[in-house]
Order: structure tokens, then C-alpha cells, then sequence
């Protein structure tokens, strides 16, 4: 692949700035004076796709390999699992993950989360503000929720429901059900000794009830990838990334063939083993097209009114893990939310993913992640360029800031009138190359001022 240049990057207009780096420790940020001096920040990264192109062709990083020192790490949640209470960072340190991600990203504690939070709305300001939690379907844990389960599932018969394992991605060990005898493996850990679960044990899964009235396009089921940078929980600092993808099942949907994966799940692993695939055509589309396709279907003000609910579940969601997850300084996460949209224009969450694919399927899913990244790295700042005052880098809009984030100049709304106009821009135009030369024209312009 061919490098970026600086100005493809939209760092032409900055000098090579300096950061806080192990190449020459015991230094603190870097002052004006030292600005022109080269960038030299080691990074480590756990994958090979997408996510490695950007980092090295970004100026002045420099890989380093196994048990090297690093002042920026992409790693995965396995190394984070095993290494990162052990590790020692110094203060200008950032890895990818947060300590305990798992709050949101796993299903069941996403779920168990929510929940939770939902009662605490309704207890401290009411049944109002409580129902703009209702953005998930009814889910039980199995096994430990089982016979909860039974009791609600004979309330509806003959209605379907969805099986998922916890802590699986990529549509593994998914599958859809209306009978008991199909999740009687669940039933068995149920009463059992500790001796005997640690015999057969059962894995853990979610039960949700299926969302029957999907909106359709083209007669096939979709559901969304939208892209949410936390750099903080305490307090909670949330970016929203313009840019995002549709991802479309192969097959027309329909309810009559329920072991059908290629109908009801639109994940692009399982959809490309489809037989009629077309890796040319591929299954996507940008958020921007779908966008332009809904409004054109039911007007502007609907449309308005869909993306302000999906807002609302990016809030919410982190609100729900916000006094759980370890908000550790040196930790940012890029989440990949998974949003369904069914035939009422009501959107429904579907899981948070920790380690959203950055692998690309086609040229234009290839330049999305491409600027996704290079505009993460941006606000993740390693060479100290931001102020902390931006409510714009790239493709990204400062959402969510100790407090919702407004559009209008003055930032964050304190009036109490409930007239925000929230500062995200999901699905519209992202002039990010403009955006950023701006951005590093004035911040370089700021900087001579005071050198």
C-alpha cells in the first residue's frame, strides 16, 4: 500500500511536533520551542488489516516489535485480560481497550447494565426519562434466567426468538427458535450441582425476543454500523463518527425459514459464505446513501426524529456503564454499535462491539476505516496538537461532553430549556480533509502566537 502524505493525512499545514516519548524520557509535554523537533512515538499493534496501514504510514511512528517499549498500543482483549494490571504506563501512554470493557460489549452484562440503569431513571426522574431506555428487546441470561424465560415465553406462543452467545462475534453460535425442546441444553443447568456444571458446562447466552418487522430495502433485512469514540467515563467525553455502513442480508427476508442464516443475520462474515455473493457488489452501503434513501421515502422531519433516537442510544448505553468501567487515563475505546431499524422507524441497540472489524471488504469499506482511524488517532492526540477544545476533528463530532453537546457556539447547553440541538451529524456530509486542514492551519497559527 502507498502512504498518505501529510496533506492527505490533513497534517500539512503543522510542523512535525514533538510528543512526550520513551526515545528521550523524563521529558514532560513538549514546549513551543522544542515544536519543530521530530515526532517519535513507538507504537505495537495486535492486528493486520486496515488499522496497520494507518499507523505506519502516519509521520514520525515507528513500529516496534514483541517486548519493546511502547508509548501507544493497539492491542486486543485477550493481552488486555492478561497484562494490564501488571503493566506500568507513564503518564503519556494510551492502549485501545478499557480495563473492564466487557460492561458494555459483553451481551448479557450490556443487558444487565441497561436494565439496571433504567431502574435507577425511573426511581430518581421518572417513567419518561426511563422509557427512553427502551431501545432493546426483552432478553433473559441463560441458564441462570431460564425459568424466567418459560414464564414469558408462554405468555406469547408462537412468536420467535433469538439465541445468542455471550461473548462470540461474527454471527457464531447464533440461531432462531419458537419451541422449548430447541434450547433444552440450557434446561439441564438448571438445578445442577456446582460439581456437575464443572462436568458438562453449558455456555451462556442471551434469549431476546426477535424483532419480527424489520425495515426492509429491496425486500432484505439490515441493520447498522456506526462508529463511537469514548476517550473518558469520568467524566464522560463520547465522540460520533459521521460515517458508517448498512449491512444487508443476501437473501430476501421472510419468517417461514427460521434456520436461514443468510436471511436473518446480516453480518458480513457469514453473508460472503453465502453462495451467491458478490464480492464486487458486496453487501453495504454508506450510512450517507441510506440516509438520502429514508428521507426520500418519509420526509426530513421522520428522519430527524430516527437519528435523534439513535443519538439517544449511544447516551444511554454509556450512561449505563458509566460508574462500572474502570476510566482509566490512559485508555480510549473505538466501539462498533450495531443498530436494527424496524418498520415503525423505532431503532433497536443489538450489541456494542469492543473490537469492531477494521478489516475491509471492498475499496470504499477500505477508505471509510482508513479516515475512521486517522481521525481516531487525531483525537487520541499523541503529538499534544488539540487545545481539548474542539468539538470537531474529521469525521468526528464531540457528542457527549460531562453533558450533552450543542451545536450552536457556545457548546454545551445549560439552559435547562430542553432546545438543544445535539451536535451530531450521523449520515450527513463529512468534509473531513477541509475540516482538518482548518483545524491544523489555526491550531499551527495558535502555536507560532505563543512560541
Amino acid at each position: 500500500m502507498q502512504c498518505p502524505n501529510r496533506r492527505q493525512l490533513g497534517l500539512s499545514d503543522l510542523p512535525r511536533v514533538t510528543q512526550l516519548n520513551q526515545c528521550a524520557k523524563g521529558h514532560g509535554a513538549p514546549k513551543a520551542k522544542e515544536r519543530d523537533q521530530k515526532v517519535c512515538i513507538r507504537f505495537k499493534c495486535a492486528v493486520m488489516n486496515t488499522l496497520t496501514d494507518v499507523l505506519r504510514c502516519r509521520p514520525g511512528w515507528v513500529e516496534v516489535k514483541d517486548e519493546g517499549e511502547w508509548d501507544f498500543y493497539w492491542c486486543d482483549v485477550s493481552w488486555l485480560r492478561e497484562n494490564f494490571d501488571h503493566t506500568y504506563m507513564d503518564e503519556h501512554v494510551r492502549i485501545s481497550h478499557f480495563r473492564n470493557h466487557y460492561e458494555l460489549t459483553r451481551k448479557n452484562y450490556m443487558v444487565k447494565n441497561l436494565k439496571r440503569f433504567r431502574k435507577q431513571l425511573e426511581r430518581d426522574v421518572g417513567k419518561l426519562e426511563a422509557a427512553k431506555c427502551d431501545f432493546f428487546p426483552k432478553t433473559f441470561e441463560l441458564p441462570s434466567d431460564y425459568h424466567l424465560f418459560v414464564e414469558e415465553f408462554r405468555k406469547t406462543p408462537g412468536i420467535t426468538w433469538i439465541m445468542k452467545p455471550v461473548a462470540r462475534s461474527q454471527g457464531k453460535g447464533i440461531f432462531l427458535f419458537r419451541k422449548l425442546k430447541d434450547i433444552m441444553d440450557w434446561r439441564k443447568d438448571v438445578g445442577r450441582s456446582d460439581d456437575q456444571k464443572d462436568d458438562i458446562p453449558v455456555e451462556n447466552y442471551v434469549v431476546q425476543r426477535y424483532i419480527e418487522n424489520p425495515y426492509l430495502i429491496g425486500g432484505r433485512k439490515f441493520d447498522l454500523r456506526v462508529y463511537v469514540l469514548v476517550m473518558s467515563y469520568i467524566p464522560l467525553r463520547a465522540w460520533l463518527y459521521r460515517d458508517g455502513f448498512v449491512r444487508f442480508s443476501n437473501t430476501r427476508f421472510t419468517l417461514s425459514s427460521i434456520d436461514d442464516h443468510y436471511v436473518h443475520l446480516t453480518n458480513v462474515a457469514v453473508q460472503k459464505t453465502s453462495p451467491d455473493y458478490d464480492p464486487e457488489k458486496g453487501c453495504k452501503w454508506m450510512i450517507q446513501r441510506f440516509r438520502q434513501y429514508l428521507t426520500s421515502k418519509h420526509g426530513p422531519e421522520a428522519v430527524e426524529t430516527l437519528f435523534r433516537d439513535i443519538d439517544n442510544i449511544f447516551i444511554k448505553s454509556l450512561q449505563s456503564v458509566q460508574k462500572v468501567i474502570i476510566s482509566d487515563k490512559h485508555c480510549f475505546e473505538l466501539y462498533g454499535y450495531d443498530i436494527l431499524i424496524d418498520q415503525d422507524l423505532k431503532p433497536w441497540l443489538l450489541e456494542v462491539n469492543a473490537s469492531p472489524s477494521l478489516a475491509a471488504s471492498s475499496q470504499e469499506d477500505y477508505h471509510l476505516k482508513t479516515c475512521l482511524l486517522e481521525d481516531t488517532l487525531h483525537i487520541v492526540d499523541m503529538e499534544t496538537r488539540l487545545t481539548g477544545k474542539e468539538k470537531r476533528v474529521g469525521g468526528f463530532d464531540l457528542m457527549w461532553n460531562d453533558g450533552p453537546v450543542s451545536r450552536e457556539e457556545e457548546g454545551i447547553d445549560t439552559s435547562g430549556t430542553g432546545n438543544l440541538v445535539a451536535n451530531t451529524h450521523l449520515g450527513c456530509n463529512n468534509d473531513r480533509k477541509k475540516q482538518l486542514r482548518q483545524l491544523f492551519r489555526s491550531l499551527h497559527s495558535q502555536t507560532k502566537a505563543t512560541s
